[in-house]
């Protein structure tokens, strides 16, 4: 099978595993997420000899590759050659990466996220601002966590900087915010990364009102004395753009800025969009049981239920004062619908919008450097505002 033959738009079905290699190696040479993860050199090589996508196959699969590399990380560190260190230890955390994605629903990739999160951990060691975690205390209700982690950056020589708050969506957990926050922190913008409601460590599922967990964060950051967190932007990517949207209508006074890159409001949330889109072309694999997991469904039924919830029209949000809100996304997204962008700017406070090429997310070259040039903008005059 070649590998520069288009992928089969298959729409009511998962992708096989020779369709899923495809598909895969179309995104490492396009490195587009979640195949950014891998080097170019040697990711074809991975992607060609996967052996699987079961959980227990693909978990142990990746795992066994992270495991190889990650123990040549440390030998590097230990001879003291930091440089082949810090390259290693990124490649063993996209190695994990890969195998808990889209989400840890097996024991195998649940053993990768956690090898993932301390492997980028141990590369940030090497960077210029490493990270900080910190555990936030959560006053979860019955069932859910008691912290909310967080991972810290800090621009070298700025003095108390302005600050994004940002996490993923479905399947990108703080782990994957790097680009994003090496952006901004040569801005001199400090950054604040955490996990999307319903993944990674964070202490609830995609419940209507999750947001907590994000309050939680953003008092955080107004209280440390080496940030000018007292309005603070936000960046939610993919389904995390929700939040991001929800929290603008919530705070309208506390954000300098929200950007909703690819994430719905209602729409997205409905029946009708719920089946079209359980199959994207867009998208690896397990987009349901990822979105279920989130949700904390644990059948079809209790999935369609717990999206139907989440749509902030229905919960009176849309026609309040929002804090300024850009929405990005991609023309032709199959994950989310770009109807959704159109609801919000017929409901509310004026906002600003940027459409891409090209699908989820609108993932080209520019569209990150747009959000941050955005985010960069509102908080410099947060003050004259």
């Amino acid at each position: 099978m070649s590998h520069a033959a288009p992928v089969a738009d298959v729409a009511d079905r998962p992708k096989t595993l020779d369709e899923s290699k495809r598909w895969m190696h179309q995104r490492l040479a396009s490195r587009f997420h979640p195949m950014n993860a891998l080097d170019l050199d040697d990711g074809p090589a991975f992607i060609d000899g996967v052996p699987g996508l079961d959980g227990a196959t693909w978990g142990g699969y990746w795992f066994g590759l992270g495991e190889r590399v990650r123990s040549e990380a440390a030998q590097a560190e230990q001879a003291g050659d930091a440089g082949r260190a810090a390259a290693l230890y990124q490649k063993a955390s996209g190695l994990f990466f890969m195998g808990r994605f889209p989400c840890p629903n097996h024991p195998a990739k649940e053993r990768c996220a956690v090898a993932e999160r301390e492997t980028y951990l141990a590369v940030s060691r090497h960077w210029r601002e490493p990270i900080e975690r910190v555990e936030i205390p959560f006053a979860g209700h019955a069932g859910e966590g008691a912290r909310v982690v967080v991972l810290v950056r800090k621009p070298v020589g700025v003095t108390r900087p302005p600050v994004v708050l940002m996490w993923g969506g479905v399947d990108a957990c703080k782990e994957q915010m790097t680009a994003a926050c090496d952006a901004l922190l040569a801005r001199g913008v400090a950054t604040v990364a955490m996990d999307n409601a319903g993944t990674g460590e964070s202490p609830v599922k995609g419940v209507p009102d999750a947001e907590r967990q994000f309050i939680t964060a953003l008092q955080w950051i107004a209280a440390q004395p080496d940030l000018d967190g007292a309005k603070p932007a936000v960046l939610g990517r993919s389904f995390g753009g929700y939040w991001a949207t929800k929290l603008a209508h919530l705070l309208p006074d506390a954000l300098a800025g929200a950007v909703n890159w690819g994430g719905g409001v209602h729409h997205m949330f409905q029946p009708e969009w719920v089946q079209a889109s359980r199959y994207p072309d867009s998208y690896l694999m397990e987009l349901v049981e990822t979105r279920s997991r989130m949700l904390g469904a644990t059948n079809d039924d209790e999935y369609v239920a717990g999206f139907g919830r989440l749509s902030l029209l229905d919960q009176g949000l849309l026609d309040r004062p929002c804090a300024p809100l850009l929405l990005v996304n991609g023309k032709e997204d199959k994950q989310c619908p770009v109807a959704d962008i159109h609801l919000l700017l017929d409901h509310g406070w004026p906002k600003s919008v940027r459409m891409f090429p090209g699908g989820h997310m609108g993932l080209t070259p520019m569209t990150l450097p747009t959000i941050v040039d955005w985010l960069e903008r509102q908080l410099r005059q947060k003050g004259s505002t």
